[in-house]
């Protein structure tokens, strides 16, 4: 817990947008997200902050929001059950309803997969994700983070191909996550494939890039960033 909640102040103080706390191992356990440490967090944050993982009922949800997270983000949950996204979306409104989606290319299209916080379980889910992603926008998705797995930790750039296929169908905030590994892949992101934020993990975490000064660089390419 020191851990995050040192991390949490650190972005912030950098001058993060918005943080996303992933709790990778939930689905695949099937255990929810504990609450005490969602409330901790938002006890250090004056800025909005999402929580994924193991998010499987309205119910749920709610005790993660009223914890103090700004908004919830499903996954492997709404593959097994679509129908969640929209009761999620009628109960606290699109605005607070992210969905994930782990892509993957394999054979020249793009492939959904589910349970990626334990390998042993990961694997295809069967579904396109470009069919995937028009689909959770029907069912009310208020935003999209969209993780290409071919580039997840390997630092050469987010994946600007798949991007802009998923962009020119996607009407919905969309977020790109997997591959930076330096200031100029994220101005490449925002400028060619028109996406609305960019996530990153490992070159934060290793202080590789500090979040102020990437906002000053993306200011000196003309890409607009909130102050």
């Amino acid at each position: 817990m020191g851990d995050i909640l040192e991390l949490a102040r650190r972005y912030r103080d950098q001058g993060a947008d918005e943080l996303v706390f992933y709790d990778i191992t939930a689905s695949p356990e099937g255990r929810g997200v504990d609450r005490g440490w969602v409330h901790r967090v938002a006890g250090v944050l004056d800025i909005p902050f999402c929580v994924a993982g193991g998010i499987r009922s309205v119910a749920e949800a709610e005790a993660v929001l009223h914890a103090g997270a700004d908004k919830i983000s499903v996954n492997t949950p709404a593959l097994a059950n679509p129908a969640l996204i929209g009761e999620l979306a009628r109960r606290f409104g699109s605005q607070c309803v992210v969905v994930g989606i782990d892509s993957k290319e394999q054979d020249g299209a793009y492939r959904v997969h589910q349970n990626t916080g334990d390998p042993a379980r990961s694997g295809e889910s069967g579904r396109d994700t470009l069919d995937w992603v028009r689909e959770v926008q029907e069912r009310g998705a208020g935003e999209i983070v969209l993780n290409c797995m071919n580039q997840d930790g390997v630092r050469h750039g987010y994946d600007i191909a798949q991007l802009r296929r998923v962009r020119a169908i996607c009407s919905v905030p969309l977020i790109a996550s997997g591959g930076a590994g330096a200031p100029a892949h994220f101005a490449d992101v925002f400028r060619d494939a028109r996406v609305d934020g960019a996530l990153a993990a490992s070159v934060f975490h290793t202080a590789a890039i500090d979040i102020g000064e990437l906002k000053e660089y993306l200011r000196g390419q003309a890409i607009e960033v909130r102050t």
